[in-house]
């Protein structure tokens, strides 16, 4: 019984601990990069930019519902067109973003002192994207 319970109470530190690192991951990549102030300078809507943070912070909190809560996949055809829309839009704009500021990596490889190595540095992030992605897919999912 007491075996159980510290299972458990080691199961919700461990993930309440991931969700942390997750979240600040996301949060660091957003600032660090960039990616929010340079999708408002692309588009001149710099008025906006409270609407911005607002829709990325009801965004999260949007996903996160939707990740954790049973909702049934019986959409109609025009939600769900308009969900894809949605995400098509999202990741047409992240990725424009993202070669921007793609940038990063050698300036940070030169600051750090590994110019020749900026090819291996993408590799390892390229190679432990796709190993954890195969991981998790053939640990998890089957």
């Amino acid at each position: 019984m007491i075996q159980e319970i510290l299972l458990n109470i080691l199961q919700i530190f461990i993930g309440f601990s991931s969700g942390v690192a997750v979240g600040a991951g996301f949060v660091a990549f957003i600032t660090v990069l960039g990616i929010i102030p340079r999708l408002i300078q692309l588009s001149k809507t710099e008025k906006y930019i409270k609407v911005y943070g607002a829709a990325v912070i009801i965004g999260l909190l949007i996903g996160t519902y939707f990740s954790f809560a049973p909702i049934s996949t019986s959409q109609s055809v025009f939600a769900l067109m308009l969900w894809g829309l949605f995400h098509g839009i999202f990741n047409g704009m992240l990725a424009a973003a993202l070669t921007e500021v793609l940038n990063v990596f050698p300036i940070l490889s030169r600051r750090i002192g590994m110019d020749g190595y900026v090819i291996l540095f993408m590799m390892a992030l390229m190679l432990g994207k796709v190993f954890g992605s195969l991981f998790q897919w053939v640990y998890f999912v089957r």
